[in-house]
């Protein structure tokens, strides 16, 4: 059984910055638990990666479905660490005016009862609350600096399937298509 979960908040910023922030590629995304996107374009179609900071772990694995800047970004989400159902992540942006964008954090066909369930229910709420301080440039509260230092910290813990040579980024080659 799946379901599809939404989750919204209104961030003051110009909406460039929050498209930035959501796909940027050359630095750590402090929205996204400070993983690293990882492309071979952005693209619809093309392969899609949020990686460690030292890019030796693959967290999430997917590919890029829509790529509308700076309205909507989507793709497949798998967690490599689960051998769960793949759904989609669509963020969808839209400017109120006043200087506020709504974004919309829309997960389709989230695997109800499993670990990537669970993880997504906690982690959209999460991900919109970073998103809104770093667009508006609050910067990151302690807690989650901290606890970011403690994830790379630990990330010798991940089970060995998350190594990026199990999911390389290539067309065609990923285990979950």
């Amino acid at each position: 059984m799946s379901n599809d979960r939404l989750f919204r908040i209104t961030i003051e910023a110009p909406i460039e910055r929050i498209w930035r922030e959501l796909t940027k590629t050359d630095e750590a995304q402090g929205a996204v638990f400070n993983a690293w996107l990882h492309t071979t374009v952005l693209g619809p179609g093309a392969p899609l990666q949020m990686r460690t900071g030292t890019g030796k772990n693959v967290i999430v694995d997917g590919r890029v479905l829509v790529c509308d800047p700076p309205r909507h970004f989507a793709h497949t989400h798998r967690f490599t660490q689960h051998d769960d159902p793949v759904c989609e992540v669509h963020y969808e942006l839209k400017e109120l005016g006043g200087g506020q964008v709504e974004v919309v954090l829309r997960v389709v066909g989230l695997p109800a009862g499993t670990a990537t369930g669970k993880s997504m229910e906690s982690g959209g709420d999460f991900i919109l609350k970073h998103l809104k301080l770093l667009a508006e440039g609050r910067g990151l509260p302690f807690s989650t600096r901290l606890m970011y230092g403690l994830m790379g910290g630990l990330e010798f813990m991940l089970p060995k399937r998350c190594r990026s040579d199990h999911w390389p980024l290539q067309s065609g080659a990923h285990p979950g298509d």
